[in-house]
Formats: structure tokens, sequence, C-alpha cells
């Protein structure tokens, strides 16, 4: 395959699977107001990754989401990433972005992380969405990357492989 088509591919599972990411955690408060079990598991499956704090959660029928606000904007933010990735790379183009870009758009999600973590200030829940907004535009520019780079290495490996193998079975016949 070539590379062009498994960054597209890659491009498209991506876009999906963001989607359903998003999809589940606006599932588990509509579950819960359900009083559906399945709420539980949901709400358990993000809980490795957020704090899933009420108080820094937006709410839907009366019901947490899934992840806390920042958490919210940053998958957000993933998505918006994904919309623009084509427009700023193309899909042919393997280049991370550079160091001090992923610096700057990392400054306002960790200057509101310090300010709250030494209650410097208390920022809203729109506030925290935003800040996780802007980090998670810039990540999809390293994922969609790194998974492509890995899959064409990998896959260059599995050929060198075979064609040795090839090779081998050609000579034992010899």
């Amino acid at each position: 395959m070539k590379k062009r088509n498994k960054i597209f591919l890659i491009y498209l599972l991506t876009v999906s699977g963001i989607i359903i990411w998003l999809g589940f955690i606006y599932l588990a408060p509509y579950l819960k107001s359900r009083s559906s079990g399945f709420n539980i598991l949901i709400y358990a499956i993000f809980s490795p990754i957020c704090h899933q704090n009420p108080s820094r959660s937006f709410f839907l029928f009366e019901c947490p989401l899934g992840v806390c606000a920042r958490c919210l904007g940053i998958y957000f933010g993933f998505l918006g990433g994904i919309a623009v990735y084509p427009f700023f790379k193309g899909l042919s183009n393997l280049n991370l972005p550079k160091t001090r870009t992923f610096i700057f758009v990392s400054l306002p999600i960790v200057i509101d992380f310090v300010g709250n973590f030494f209650r410097f200030w208390m920022a809203s829940n729109w506030f925290r969405f935003i800040t996780g907004f802007i980090w998670g535009m810039i990540l999809p520019f390293y994922f969609i990357v790194g998974l492509t780079d890995y899959f064409i290495r990998a896959s260059q490996t599995t050929g060198v492989k075979s064609k040795k193998k090839h090779l081998r079975i050609r000579d034992e016949k010899e």
C-alpha cells in the first residue's frame, strides 16, 4: 500500500475513533439518567484517564459527562485538529510540527493547570474546555504522523523478512 493511502486510511480510522470516543462521553450521562447499569462501564472506561470530578464537568441529563471539561476540550480539539489536518499537512506529508509550535500551543493548558494546582485561581469549566481544546488541536499532527510512520516501518520490516524467506526457499530448491 502506498504511503499516501496509509495516511488516508489512518486518517479515516482516527476520525471514526474520535467520533466514537466523543459519543461514549455523551452516552454515559444518558445511560445514567435512564438508570442503565451500562453507565458504570462507560464511566469506568474513562476513569483511568480523567479524574471525573463532577464540579469540573459539564452535565447532560442532570448527570456529569464521562470526562471533565478539560478532557472534553482536548477531545474536541483533537476532532478540530483532525478537521484541519489535511489543509495544513496534506495526506502525504509525514513531518512533525516544530517543537516551538508544540510548546506555544501547550502553554495555555500548562499555565491553567499550574494556576489551578497551586490555587492561584480556579478556572471555570469553559476556560478549562478552551485550554484543552487549544492543546487538543495539535495532537493529531503527532498522532497521525506517528501511527503512519509506525505502520510504514512495520510493513517495510515485514517486506524484508518475506523477501529473505522467499530467497531461502529458492536457494533450498536449487
